[in-house]
């Protein structure tokens, strides 16, 4: 049995927020129903074909749902929609600012009629405030969060190299829609839920924030340094390859001078006796380090820094995590299914066997509108009248 065995949950959902929050609720065993626009389906179904012709994001965020095909603005669509709410559990969407509203999707008009569901809203800015029917994408929510203020090197500010901002709103809908679950079995009553990307990014911002506090400076642009503890970053060693490391108080600063840089004496000298001042003359500190490493391979940095039991880490491209010996030990790798193909999946993390999560094929655009419209109690001839009109 799977935690969340008898829930379901309809999504009209597209790019990476929503899609990775309900694919989350159906590794946990939901039943979550993918609502697409006929023909084109979600827009990130075409971000690429990297995944045997399949798109990166999509493979990534849509596994375990069933697809429907269907046009929800034509007439014929509030009464599909009606007959999949009228049992459902959570309805999760990501649409335009307004659209569900204009729908008749908001929780105001759905409380009366479902008094259990819970309305689950993502969006770039929130449900009100002067910025609320601005559009809203990733890279433009880490802008506005200040996050690419304090990211990338001193010359120019850089992205992350992942959605992160669409992962945040994602992990907040999902663990809002999750203790919104557990109120509703205390209540009885479904509840909103209203989740923005800008919110979720700047609750990630809070120590920044914090550190730039009452108008001290903010933390400056340090590449994939720390900006301010140090060393705390990437160093070069004598073979070309990177080793990253991390120092995080005196005792390991005194034990990284004596057995990695073999230099005792260095840990009690006044320039670098404290953090603050490490990272006030950390191009010094910086230049005496790299000197030291560059005698040196990288497997054999690491095996001082491991020797030391300082934290440490290897420089890996995207080739090396999949090869990870660690990831490998662990047995976190299963497969999926998709359209073209079986692929490598990784486990959610927490996941101990893959018999404890609900692994189940990445759609195709469609795949499930005739058996959902059957389980509706729509006839075959009903189906195909309402696909010679562009309906489903």
């Amino acid at each position: 049995m799977k935690p969340l065995d008898g829930v379901k949950v309809i999504t009209l959902e597209h790019a990476i927020a929503a899609p990775f929050c309900t694919r989350q609720l159906a590794d946990l065993g939901a039943r979550v129903i993918k609502v697409e626009r006929p023909g084109v389906g979600d827009f990130a179904r075409a971000y690429d074909e990297r995944v045997n012709g399949l798109a990166s994001h999509f493979v990534w965020c849509n596994r375990s749902k069933e697809s429907l095909s269907l046009d929800v603005k034509a007439p014929q669509a509030e009464a599909i929609l009606d007959g999949l709410l009228r049992d459902a559990d959570v309805l999760v969407q990501n649409l335009a600012p307004g659209a569900a509203a204009r729908l008749g999707l908001s929780f105001e008009t759905l409380h009366d009629k479902y008094p259990k569901l819970i309305v689950c809203n993502i969006s770039g800015y929130g449900s009100d405030g002067p910025y609320r029917d601005k559009k809203a994408y990733d890279l433009l929510i880490q802008s506005e969060s200040g996050f690419l203020s304090i990211t990338g090197g001193p010359e120019s500010p850089a992205k992350a190299g992942c959605s992160i901002a669409d992962i945040a709103a994602g992990m907040y809908a999902y663990t809002n829609i999750l203790s919104a679950l557990l109120q509703r079995a205390k209540t009885g009553l479904g509840r909103e839920i209203d989740v923005s990307m800008l919110e979720s990014m700047v609750e990630w911002m809070s120590y920044p924030l914090y550190y730039a506090y009452d108008g001290a400076s903010p933390p400056p642009r340090a590449g994939a340094a720390h900006a301010t503890i140090y060393p705390y970053g990437p160093f070069p060693a004598g073979d070309g390859k990177t080793v990253m490391l991390g120092l995080q108080n005196e005792r390991e600063w005194a034990v990284f001078c004596s057995k990695v840089l073999l230099d005792p004496e260095l840990a009690t000298e006044s320039r670098f006796s404290s953090n603050s001042k490490r990272v006030a003359a950390r191009e010094a500190l910086r230049d005496i380090i790299c000197a030291a490493f560059s005698e040196l391979s990288s497997e054999e940095v690491i095996r001082r820094l491991d020797a030391a039991q300082i934290a440490n880490a290897r420089m890996n491209s995207m080739e090396d995590v999949w090869a990870h010996e660690q990831l490998e030990a662990r047995g976190r790798w299963t497969t999926v299914g998709t359209p073209t193909g079986d692929v490598p999946a990784l486990l959610p993390p927490g996941i101990a066997h893959v018999e404890e999560m609900q692994l189940r094929a990445v759609p195709a655009l469609g795949q499930h509108t005739e058996a959902l419209l059957l389980e509706l109690g729509y006839m075959p001839e009903m189906i195909r009248d309402l696909r010679n009109a562009a309906v489903v």
